[in-house]
């Protein structure tokens, strides 16, 4: 069960105005739109939102909605209903694992990033629960949303195979046992030494020293990607007329591709030998959808915006493909066009790149893992490369990292509701975007006049 586009009120179709440019000196609580004083337990919120958040679970508080639990956020209104107040934050991802750092030394709760959660964990958290029980989330998120239109399209969790769709040439790699460099069978020492580092955390301080070891393990994250141009085949006979399946099936293999990729980048992880196989397959599970889509928006993005966007200008939907056309795929146009606007706009370096990714991977908050205070230490270790990083590459842009931070949770966001669209609507969805990318121009006005019937 997803969250709503548009929970309180709140129109997320123009998270422009709330972000704001890079260079720009606002920016607005995604709470209640107040202006924000930074990144707060995972999301930008204000100072108020963060207060409220802290008192509400430390104290584990229990609120109550006098109407129809959804009422209306803004800085005038946000005191009237604390119940949706509380129900808000927790949608828009404030993570209460921040919380349990938020009174130790340096202020950790800042490496921690946000978290996204079902429906159903936040009525626990709502009803009191979940404090009762003081359980740990669910894993609901690794098991993909439960109305997706296609088994094919999800991971399959019970062994530990993984593959995209069945509607393609499907490789299915089990995680074991696949070699850690597929393409050239050749290993680096550099990339299959023990993680020692790990074993202890890494301070927010600004030290030489730990800067020094953040360039080293940004280095080694580096290293470990496969950065070269996508092989799946993008080529098409100039006036060819692509149909709707052929373009599926392209879909398909292309993130058929992407897909093994990311397990040949998990095997090649500096951490990878200090972390059992299960958790692998589990975070890999939970996280190939953000992954998948966070290297289009990045280091593919040239071949997505160029090739893959000249065989889907060959594509003409029909007039019943355009009127099916439902109102979560548009909203996923509209994150995803956000979001390639966005990444154009802050260019995200190789380095960048491979540290946003080891974040992704290991920000997944799910019961059943086997060692959960390691993961803990790496995320916490890789949030604070990832910031120094920033850091060091832009100086003079120090909201950079925030800005960086907002768009990974936008990616989880828009992957998900991704997986929420049926397979027979991505042909048309990814036509319209990669058009409106590429033409700044609405995709409607070209289909309106050139449909099949």
């Amino acid at each position: 069960m997803e969250v709503e586009n548009r929970p309180n009120g709140f129109d997320f179709s123009k998270r422009d105005n709330l972000l704001g440019s890079e260079d720009s000196g606002e920016r607005w609580c995604l709470i209640c739109g107040d202006r924000a004083s930074g990144l707060h337990y995972g999301i930008i919120s204000c100072e108020g939102c963060k207060g409220f958040f802290k008192r509400s679970i430390c104290n584990k508080r229990i609120y109550r909605c006098n109407r129809d639990k959804n009422c209306q956020m803004s800085r005038k209104q946000r005191n009237r209903c604390q119940y949706c107040r509380l129900q808000k934050c927790l949608q828009m991802g404030m993570n209460r694992k921040a919380i349990r750092e938020d009174g130790m030394p340096g202020g950790r709760n800042k490496m921690i990033g946000p978290v996204r959660i079902s429906l159903e964990e936040i009525e626990r958290i709502m009803s009191g629960q979940e404090f009762k029980e003081g359980a740990e989330l669910s894993d609901t998120w690794s098991h993909g949303y439960s109305n997706h239109s296609s088994p094919g399209n999800s991971i399959s969790e019970g062994g530990q195979t993984l593959s995209f769709s069945t509607l393609s040439s499907s490789r299915s790699v089990d995680v074991s046992t696949y070699p850690v460099s597929c393409r050239d069978q050749c290993s680096s020492p550099k990339l299959t030494h023990s993680f020692l580092l790990c074993k202890y955390p890494l301070p927010p301080s600004t030290g030489s020293s730990l800067k020094a070891q953040s360039h080293t393990l940004s280095a080694q994250l580096l290293a470990a990607e496969d950065l070269t141009p996508l092989t799946t085949p993008m080529v098409i006979e100039e006036g060819y007329n692509v149909t709707q399946s052929e373009l599926l099936a392209l879909l398909c293999r292309i993130a058929d591709e992407l897909l093994f990729r990311q397990i040949v980048w998990l095997k090649r992880l500096p951490f990878y030998s200090n972390l059992s196989i299960k958790d692998c397959t589990r975070l890999l599970g939970a996280s190939w959808h953000q992954l998948i889509l966070l290297s289009s928006l990045t280091v593919h993005s040239r071949q997505i915006l160029g090739e893959l966007a000249n065989i889907t200008h060959q594509y003409t939907p029909s007039s019943l493909t355009l009127q099916g056309f439902g109102e979560g795929a548009m909203e996923v146009m509209e994150s995803l066009n956000f979001l390639f606007r966005k990444f154009h706009q802050l260019n995200i370096s190789s380095e960048e790149y491979s540290c946003l990714k080891t974040i992704t991977l290991l920000n997944q908050d799910m019961a059943g893992l086997c060692n959960t205070s390691t993961l803990e230490q790496l995320s916490e270790r890789y949030w604070s490369v990832c910031r120094d990083l920033t850091e060091r590459l832009h100086p003079r842009r120090p909201k950079r990292f925030s800005d960086i931070i907002t768009c990974l949770s936008e990616i989880r966001h828009t992957s998900g509701k991704m997986m929420a669209v049926p397979l027979e609507q991505l042909p048309l969805l990814f036509k319209a975007v990669l058009y409106s990318c590429t033409t700044n121009q609405n995709p409607w006005l070209a289909n309106s006049s050139t449909s099949k019937t």
